[in-house]
C-alpha cells in the first residue's frame, strides 16, 4: 500500500481530532460525549410517498478529497428504517442498489417491501445512502438535456470497426461535455474508493463500532471496497450479483457479452414453448437464429428508429428479469411485422428500466428555445464519473476495434457493445485513487450471491470475487436467471442461507448451491405480494436503472 492510500484508509479508519471535530456528526465511538448520532427529520418531497412515509433522513458531512481532510465538505444524505425491536437489534446494516450513480434513500423501504424477513427487519437498523455525487449528495451533472437524445451508458452494438470509430467520436464528445459542466472539478473525487472511505464516516456517525453492508451489482464493488480498506470495521458483508472487482471496470462491463449468452438461452426456452403466440421460433436454437437474422435486418432497415443495435440493447434490458419477457416478445413481434407504432409502444414500456429513451428521434425544437434537462442527467453523469475514475481506460480507439472484433465473434448476442469504446476513454481527470486491491485477510464475513445466469453479472463475477476473498467469503450460487439474488428473486435457499448469515454472523462451512425452485421463499400474503410485485415494477430493474 502506498503512502497516499496509507494516508486516505487511516483518515476513514481513525479520524483526526480536526477531523472529527468539524466532520462527523457524533464524536467517535466510545466517547462518553458522543451525541445521539444525524439529526433525522423528514425526507426529502422527490422520494416515494410510500417510502417518505416510513423513513426518516439525516445528512453527514465528508471531506471532498480525502487526501485534504480540511478543505472543502460535502454533504452525504442517508435515510434509516429503524428496528423497532430494540431488544433484538443487533446493528446497522447499510445498502446499495447499484449503479453506480443509483440513488439509495429509498431502498429500506424498497427491500422491506419486496418481502425482506421481518426477523432481519428487527435486527438492523436499515440505512439507505445516496453516494456522493448522487441524488441528494452533492449532485453532479453533465448538462445531458432530452434534446440531445443521449442514449444511455451502454454503448452502442458496433457492427464493424467503422461503427467504433463513430462511437469514439460521440465518445468524446460526451467526455468534453461533462469536463465542461463541472468547473470545479468535483467529478474526479467520484470513487469507489471515496465512497466507501464516505461509508465509514457514516459508520462513526451512527454510533457503531461495526458496519453491515449489503450491496448488489455495482453495489458488490462497493461492498468489496469497504470490506478491502476496513476489514475490521465490516460486521456482515453481503455483496449480490457481483462485478468480480471493486469498480465497474473494463473488464466487468465486457463481461456483459457473456451475460447475454447466459441468460438468452432462458429467454429462448421461454419464447419456444410460446410459438404459437409470438412466432418466435419453435425451438429455442430457432429463436436465437431468429434473434440474429431480425437484428440484421434492422441493421439494413430500422423500423421506428430501433435499429439492429437498439433491439439488442432493449432485449439485454429485458434479459433482467423474466416478468419482462412478455414485453420483449411484442417488441420483437411487431418489429418483424414493421408495424413502427406498436414497437414504439413495447420500446416505451421498456425504456424505465433501459434508463430512457434509446430509439426516439432528437426532439426539435424552435431556435433560441431553451433545453430541457434530461431527468437520467445525475444518474448517467456519476454513472460515468465513477466509473471512468476507477480505472485506467485505454485511450487507443484501436484497442476497442480489437476487442469488439473478438468479441462480437465470441458473444454475438451482445458483446460488441460491452466491448465498444466509452466516454471513459477521453476522461478529462486521471484517476485520484488506485484501484482497491481485494483484501483476503480479514474476518470471514462476506457472502456472496450469484445467479447461475445473469444478464449483466454472470456467475463468473462470483467465482472472482470468491476467489479473490479467500477463505474470508463463501460462494451462494443459484440455479437462476435474472439480476438479484436476495429478496429481489425469491430463491428460498438462497433466501434462508443470507437470512441465516445475517442474523448470525456465521459463514455457511462452504460454498453453498441453491437448485431452481418454483417455491416462494418469501411466503407472502396476498397483500404482501401486491406490494412486493408493484415494488418490482417501481424499481424497474435494468441498465439505466439503480441496478447496474
Amino acid at each position: 500500500m502506498n503512502a497516499r492510500r496509507m494516508i486516505r484508509a487511516g483518515l476513514a479508519l481513525a479520524a483526526t481530532a480536526g477531523l472529527a471535530g468539524s466532520l462527523l456528526a457524533a464524536p467517535a465511538v466510545g466517547d462518553e460525549e458522543r451525541t445521539s448520532g444525524p439529526d433525522w427529520g423528514s425526507c426529502p418531497a422527490d422520494m416515494p410517498d410510500a417510502a417518505r412515509a416510513q423513513l426518516e433522513c439525516a445528512t453527514v458531512p465528508v471531506p471532498l478529497d480525502y487526501d485534504r481532510p480540511d478543505g472543502t465538505t460535502i454533504e452525504i444524505m442517508i435515510s434509516r428504517l429503524a428496528s423497532t425491536k430494540p431488544a433484538d437489534r443487533q446493528g446497522v446494516l447499510l445498502l446499495n442498489p447499484g449503479g453506480p450513480g443509483g440513488s439509495g434513500l429509498s431502498q429500506p423501504a424498497d427491500m422491506s417491501a419486496l418481502g425482506m424477513p421481518s426477523t432481519v427487519l428487527d435486527a438492523y437498523d436499515l440505512i439507505g445512502m445516496d453516494p456522493r455525487g448522487v441524488g441528494h449528495s452533492a449532485p453532479v451533472s453533465c448538462g445531458f438535456t432530452i434534446e440531445q437524445n443521449y442514449p444511455g451508458n451502454v454503448p452502442r452494438y458496433a457492427e464493424d470497426a467503422a461503427a467504433v470509430t463513430e462511437q469514439a467520436r460521440f465518445a468524446r464528445k460526451i467526455a468534453d461535455q461533462c469536463a465542461a459542466n463541472d468547473p470545479e472539478g468535483r467529478m474526479q473525487h467520484m470513487t469507489t474508493a471515496n465512497t466507501a472511505r464516505d461509508m465509514d464516516l457514516i459508520r462513526e456517525a451512527l454510533g457503531e463500532e461495526k458496519l453491515s453492508f449489503y450491496g448488489a451489482s455495482y453495489g458488490t464493488a462497493l461492498g468489496a471496497a469497504y470490506a478491502s480498506l476496513f476489514p475490521e470495521q465490516g460486521d456482515r458483508i453481503v455483496v449480490d450479483s457481483n462485478l468480480g472487482a471493486t469498480a465497474l471496470d473494463r473488464g466487468s462491463l465486457r463481461r456483459f457479452g457473456l451475460g447475454m449468452e447466459d441468460r438468452f438461452p432462458d429467454f429462448a426456452a421461454w419464447a419456444a414453448e410460446r410459438h404459437d403466440s409470438y412466432e418466435l421460433g419453435r425451438t429455442p436454437g430457432q429463436v436465437r437464429k431468429n434473434f440474429l437474422a431480425q437484428a440484421d435486418r434492422l441493421e439494413r432497415r430500422p423500423v421506428g428508429g430501433i435499429d439492429g443495435g437498439t433491439f439488442r440493447f432493449y432485449m439485454f434490458v429485458a434479459a433482467y428479469a423474466d416478468s419482462s419477457f412478455a414485453m420483449a416478445a411484442q417488441l420483437w413481434q411487431s418489429l418483424a411485422d414493421a408495424d413502427a407504432a406498436s414497437a414504439a409502444r413495447y420500446a416505451k414500456k421498456l425504456e424505465p428500466a433501459a434508463g430512457g429513451p434509446r430509439a426516439a428521434d432528437a426532439v426539435q425544437r424552435p431556435a433560441g428555445a431553451t433545453a430541457t434537462p434530461s431527468p437520467y442527467d445525475n444518474t448517467w453523469s456519476a454513472f460515468l464519473a465513477v466509473t471512468c475514475n476507477d480505472s485506467d481506460w485505454a485511450e487507443d480507439v484501436g484497442t476497442y476495434r480489437r476487442a469488439v472484433a473478438v468479441d462480437r465473434e465470441r458473444y454475438p448476442l451482445f458483446g460488441a457493445a460491452a466491448a465498444n469504446i466509452t466516454p471513459c476513454a477521453y476522461w478529462h481527470n486521471d484517476p485520484v485513487d488506485p484501484p482497491v486491491e481485494f483484501a483476503e485477510e480479514g474476518p470471514e464475513n462476506v457472502l456472496v450471491l450469484q445467479n447461475l445466469r445473469d444478464p449483466a453479472t454472470p456467475h463468473r463475477g462470483g467465482e472472482i470475487a470468491r476467489e479473490a476473498f479467500g477463505d474470508r467469503a463463501r460462494l451462494v450460487s443459484v440455479d437462476g436467471g435474472g439480476h438479484g439474488v436476495y429478496v429481489y428473486d425469491d430463491n428460498p435457499c438462497a433466501l434462508n442461507t443470507t437470512t441465516r448469515f445475517l442474523l448470525s454472523g456465521n459463514l455457511p462451512e462452504s460454498d453453498v448451491f441453491c437448485g431452481a425452485s418454483r417455491t416462494s421463499g418469501l411466503a407472502l400474503d396476498d397483500a404482501g405480494r401486491q406490494e412486493r410485485a408493484e415494488a418490482l415494477v417501481r424499481l424497474s430493474r435494468g441498465p439505466g436503472s439503480a441496478w447496474r
